[in-house]
């Protein structure tokens, strides 16, 4: 079973000269805006094995000698794949840590006993699998009484400095540019030192405290001065929603309001990145600006849609002077004028949309992103939680179903830890007024209503629900989706509640896929065997879920590939790609656009109101403040906007697909 596929979707092809060019000469010259040597691979697990790599290596060369290597570095989804490999290595190759010491890059503070922070979270990934020694490992206390803090930092300091300093600190990357805690406008010479979190650095944290409300106020946190002082520096960055923090780091110049941007002025510092965290890189983005482009369709949309925006013009507005203007005089030379090069971007963009997302009968469909046969069509959504369908294609889910096709909606995940201990009291506190109401002699909802009640109200900082609270928080959560389909107009029998087991730990922190898993999405597929599937390509969700959500998808497909199944439905079968939830696609990857009316738009958000429990209390909202319609109904008005700018239709809104193509 192959369970990390997804990390294979490349949205875009891009040219291996632009990530590794044949030469130094080509290095030089498409990497010219980037201000620190930055090495880009094809993806995150690649890149995390070299990284790994290079710190073997390095612990390696070092026992030669007989020398300590001094390291430092911060758990988290950054690291989780480095650490693992460097366990492998260890366990499998004979790798020993005898002689590394490493110190703690930064710590929440105050811990409590019962909460884990950094540190026990690196024991976990690392330290305790490895033989370093106890002696060896330097740490920040985060339950140390308040009047310590200051001589501990200036002792931790000359515990670095008496250790030889720091030989290798690795770096993850925040959304504001923070390395460890040092948040924007941090002092260039700070060193070790306690620091209050901004409200960006505890949303980050929430995923792993559980709520915004268990984060700890601040942290002890090495300084960009003690950072600054390590001989080797590395930053790694996985993943598309790291691409904009990246370019203002290595393609501007150092400012304090983007701290991670220090690693200009360091002389040994490398930023390692995957295709995803690259995607921003003028190298990666705009490639006609740093080199000549192996030209294909999709590139060539991407140019000139991102023409329109420099000069502020519609396709067809756009001249021969304003290619030769901005660097894209190649396309001229390509398509002989303006005019013929405008004319095929706007046809593309605009075979892009249609109001007939299954496909529409009896129509000629050699310019429509779907088949016009079979009709009705067999149609598959699968939705990582409850209500990612209504979200991210609530309205495209809504005209399939009026327009004939047979629609099944698969949740992969109960979702249950996302329900809030308070919607557990409303629910009971309904059933106790119904149980008073038809059965006044019965006490089995009194006596569940108390005993829930006592755990709340007794319930600590890491505690677990039980298992029943889970199962209850969970039917709550199906009872949601079932209401949004019923509003859709679906039947009951066609939703499917798979609860992939991965997902059912009851905490934050998912178990690995396995053969349940894929077992479980392979079996659907065969009992329904659809013409059209709808897959959540949004991989930028705060907890991974729909990440694994499609690995589960992918790894399934990849078994039906090898079986009778190929010849008989699924080499024929459409697979497209959502998102909205957390982003959207951008114009130039768009390959089915499905318009909504404005009363097409208020049902959507009237089925997204379904799901109450997701509304202002749900706990992982993530990054964007925004309730989840409301994130919903800006991005598909952007989307909608963009297309108009662009000179095609202007519609309300619009819902975006990609299409992932299945090959054998």
């Amino acid at each position: 079973m192959k369970t990390n596929l997804s990390s294979q979707i490349s949205l875009r092809h891009v040219s291996q000269s632009l990530y590794r060019p044949d030469d130094v000469f080509e290095q030089s010259r498409v990497a010219r805006m980037e201000q620190v040597h930055t090495v880009i691979y094809e993806s995150a697990r690649v890149g995390a094995m070299s990284v790994a790599g290079h710190i073997a290596e390095q612990i390696r060369e070092r026992q030669k000698h007989f020398q300590p290597y001094v390291i430092s570095l911060a758990p988290g989804r950054s690291t989780r794949d480095i650490c693992a490999e460097l366990v492998r290595k260890h366990k499998e190759e004979g790798l020993s840590f005898k002689n590394v010491v490493f110190f703690d890059l930064y710590e929440y503070y105050p811990l409590t006993g019962s909460t884990l922070g950094n540190h026990a979270q690196l024991r976990n990934q690392l330290l305790d699998k490895v033989d370093i020694l106890p002696e060896n490992i330097h740490t920040i206390p985060g339950d140390m009484p308040k009047e310590q803090i200051i001589t501990f930092c200036h002792e931790y300091e000359r515990s670095i400095a008496a250790a030889g300093g720091i030989d290798f600190l690795l770096l993850g990357i925040g959304r504001s540019g923070n390395i460890g805690f040092n948040e924007p406008g941090t002092m260039f010479n700070s060193t070790t030192r306690l620091v209050l979190l901004d409200n960006n650095s505890k949303e980050d944290a929430k995923i792993m405290f559980g709520s915004l409300e268990q984060v700890p106020v601040s942290a002890i946190t090495m300084g960009i001065d003690t950072i600054m002082q390590a001989k080797e520096l590395m930053l790694v960055a996985w993943g598309e929603h790291k691409s904009a923090i990246i370019r203002e780091a290595i393609e501007k110049r150092y400012d304090p309001s983007c701290p991670a941007s220090a690693l200009q002025l360091h002389k040994n510092a490398q930023v390692f990145l995957d295709l995803g965290a690259a995607a921003s890189l003028t190298r990666i983005s705009t490639p006609w600006m740093v080199t000549s482009c192996e030209w294909d369709d999709a590139l060539i949309r991407r140019a000139v849609v991102w023409l329109c925006k420099q000069t502020n013009k519609p396709i067809l507005k756009l001249t021969n002077k304003d290619y030769n203007d901005f660097g894209l005089s190649d396309l001229i030379t390509r398509f002989e004028s303006a005019y013929n090069c405008n004319i095929k971007v706007f046809n593309d963009l605009q075979h892009t949309i249609t109001g007939w997302p299954g496909g529409k009968p009896n129509a000629d469909d050699s310019n429509r992103p779907e088949r016009a046969k079979p009709y009705p069509k067999d149609v598959l959504i699968f939705s990582p939680h409850p209500d990612d369908d209504v979200i991210s294609m609530g309205g495209t889910f809504a005209r399939l179903v009026k327009q004939g096709h047979n629609v099944h909606v698969a949740y992969e995940t109960s979702g249950c830890i996302a329900v809030c201990d308070d919607e557990v009291v409303r629910f009971m506190d309904f059933i106790r007024g119904y149980e008073k109401m038809h059965m006044p002699e019965s006490m089995v909802i009194e006596q569940k209503y108390n005993e829930y009640m006592h755990f709340f109200r007794n319930e600590k900082v890491g505690d677990q629900d039980t298992r029943e609270i889970l199962d209850l928080k969970a039917l709550i959560r199906r009872g949601e989706a079932t209401a949004a389909c019923r509003h859709i107009g679906l039947p009951t029998d066609h939703i499917h509640f798979l609860n992939l087991p991965f997902y059912e730990t009851g905490t934050i922190k998912k178990g690995p896929l396995t053969d349940k898993d894929c077992t479980i999405v392979r079996t659907l597929l065969e009992q329904i065997k659809p013409h059209e599937m709808f897959v959540a390509g949004d991989l930028a969700d705060p907890h991974g879920t729909h990440r694994v959500c499609l690995d589960a998808i992918l790894a399934a497909l990849d078994e039906l590939k090898n079986t009778s199944a190929w010849e008989e439905w699924l080499k024929d079968c459409r697979i497209w790609m959502y998102r909205g939830a957390w982003m959207e696609w951008e114009v130039d990857l768009i390959e089915m656009a499905v318009p909504m009316s404005p009363e097409e738009l208020r049902f959507k958000r009237n089925t997204i109101l379904k799901h109450q429990s997701q509304m202002e209390s749900a706990p992982f909202m993530g990054n964007d403040e925004r309730l989840f319609w409301q994130r919903a109904e800006d991005r598909n008005h952007a989307t909608a906007e963009l297309y108009a700018q662009l000179g095609l239709a202007n519609y309300e809104a619009i819902e975006a697909f990609v299409q992932y193509k299945l090959s054998r």
